[in-house]
Parts: C-alpha cells; sequence; structure tokens
C-alpha cells in the first residue's frame, strides 16, 4: 500500500482494548483476504481516511 493509504490512518482501523491490539473492522471473504496479503491487491478497497472533523462539520 502506498503511504497515503496505510491501515494506521484509515477509519476501520481501531484499538481493541481486550487484546491490547489495533485490528481491522472490516470482514474480507477469503478472496479478498488473499489478494490482499498475497500483494496481488495493492490497496484495500475497504480503506476510507479517517476524518475526526468531517463527523463535525455534518452536526453543524
Amino acid at each position: 500500500m502506498s503511504d497515503a493509504l496505510t491501515c494506521e490512518n484509515c477509519t476501520y482501523y481501531v484499538y481493541n482494548e481486550d487484546y491490547d491490539e489495533y485490528e481491522c473492522l472490516v470482514n474480507l471473504d477469503e478472496d479478498e483476504y488473499y489478494a490482499l496479503i498475497s500483494g496481488q491487491r495493492k490497496a484495500c478497497p475497504y480503506y476510507r481516511k479517517d476524518d475526526e472533523y468531517g463527523i463535525v462539520k455534518k452536526q453543524m
């Protein structure tokens, strides 16, 4: 993945306090998961930039 599309700045990448680690909340099927970890797909199709202020803008 390019630097702009890393998991660390994705909306779906959240901290799980129970396991004390970060995890992705997107449920990938077997084919999607394999394509992502094998390098066949360069970027996650579900990536969405984490925009903390986007929610606030909608509330105004």
